[in-house]
């Protein structure tokens, strides 16, 4: 799940596929410590998911996955200013509990609120996006990196995510204030 961005916000994720370079060029601290970095956000991932079943984001879901992909934008830019191994490793872990978050939030709001009759094409045309998005984000980042070096091109990409989420809350900010089930009779309205 943790690699699972929204289309948009993915693009700018890809600053994870720049984890080589930490590990061997700025950290230093060679393929075993890759193998944490990589584990990092996965552990978050697993851990939020767990808290997840106890506590719910879906109270005002929009505003939750707002502050979810500004806190992931955050975190990628505080991985790519650190010089420390544990704050590395810690701001990786929390860039695995905030996508997770967003990750639930959205998936249930896809699920829940696509019509009966739309959820199959709707999926298909979601996984198609995830699924590229992974990787235009991973060559982004690494055009980026070609072309500002590695901790501008990380800093570029989480500041862009929030950017982007900054827009959005601009654009959609009514939506805010609302449970699942208001959103739910909003859509109910227009279909």
């Amino acid at each position: 799940m943790g690699d699972e961005p929204g289309p948009v916000f993915g693009v700018f994720r890809g600053a994870v596929a720049l984890l080589p370079v930490f590990a061997n060029d700025i950290l230093k601290v060679g393929a075993e410590g890759l193998g944490f970095m990589r584990a990092a956000a996965s552990t978050g991932s697993v851990i939020t998911m767990l808290a997840m079943t106890r506590f719910s984001p879906m109270g005002k879901p929009w505003r939750n996955l707002l502050i979810a992909v500004t806190g992931f934008g955050l975190s990628i830019i505080c991985y790519g200013l650190s010089k420390s191994f544990y704050l590395t490793l810690f701001f990786l872990f929390l860039e695995g509990s905030f996508d997770s978050v967003s990750v639930i939030i959205r998936q249930t709001i896809m699920q829940l609120l696509t019509p009966d009759e739309m959820r199959g094409r709707v999926s298909a045309v979601n996984s198609m996006f995830i699924g590229s998005s992974n990787e235009i984000g991973a060559f982004e980042s690494g055009l980026t990196a070609k072309l500002m070096r590695t901790i501008p091109a990380v800093v570029f990409g989480g500041s862009m995510t929030i950017g982007i989420a900054f827009i959005t809350w601009l654009k959609t900010r009514p939506l805010t204030r609302l449970s699942l089930q208001d959103i739910n009779e909003q859509t109910s309205k227009v279909v």
